[in-house]
């Protein structure tokens, strides 16, 4: 990305009843800022209760990008699109989603 300053992108989401599972708090749930920032070739994840100030990091997060990185806006709708999707049922509970096992999206 030579001559471009690496930008985040965000969007606002209502996480699933299992949430989002982060390195630092654990699950967390309700209305969430997601926010993705290319890093030296890893594709960094976060996400805040919207209006907070603290970022938590996407458990499985940063992960490698694929190709030039060139289509960072498509890259962090299918971020959100995964994050939104409802994690597996076990005993009857929705576990939380992450980006754990992902090496591309």
């Amino acid at each position: 990305m030579r001559g471009r300053v690496a930008t985040d992108s965000r969007s606002v989401i209502n996480s699933t009843t299992g949430g989002v599972m982060t390195d630092e708090a654990g699950a967390v749930t309700g209305e969430l800022e997601v926010r993705t920032l290319p890093e030296a070739g890893l594709l960094d994840v976060r996400v805040r209760y919207a209006g907070a100030e603290e970022w938590y990091t996407v458990t499985g997060s940063p992960f490698p990008l694929s190709g030039d990185g060139r289509d960072l806006g498509n890259l962090h709708e299918r971020v959100v699109a995964c994050l939104t999707s409802p994690g597996p049922v076990v005993d009857g509970n929705e576990e939380a989603t992450s980006l754990r096992g992902l090496d591309r999206l």
